[in-house]
């Protein structure tokens, strides 16, 4: 039963190993010029000007949590189109009830002006 999982576990192992190679190949063999713009902190693109604890615009948010949603409804896509034989008429409709509650909260959000940056 465990001869089954041996493969697997090669796999693991090379891959960590190889993995832990480039790592330190990268880290011993580039190039390391600190200067004092690579040493700045920052934080999602904004210079640090403020206190590490200020608020941050909900639109910023907005467009991330908008971008993953999107983001997964491609993700869903791909197995989809891959099955869509099998799983005939009933599958293409569900895909398009799930197309259509994603268009009204776009449409949603858009209506609401969340898209507008100012």
């Amino acid at each position: 039963m465990l001869e089954h999982y041996i493969p697997i576990l090669i796999f693991i192992v090379i891959g960590l190993g190889l993995g832990c190679v480039l790592f330190l190949l990268g880290y011993v063999l580039g190039p390391n010029r600190p200067d004092s713009e690579k040493n700045s902190p920052y934080e999602c693109g904004f210079e640090a000007f403020e206190d590490a604890r200020m608020k941050f615009d909900v639109r910023y948010y907005l467009i991330a949590i908008l971008f993953i949603i999107f983001d997964l409804e491609i993700a869903f896509f791909f197995p989809w189109a891959v099955v869509i034989r099998e799983i005939g008429m009933t599958g293409f409709w569900a895909m398009m009830i799930f197309l259509g509650v994603l268009t009204i909260g776009f449409v949603y959000e858009w209506r609401k002006g969340a898209l507008e940056w100012e």
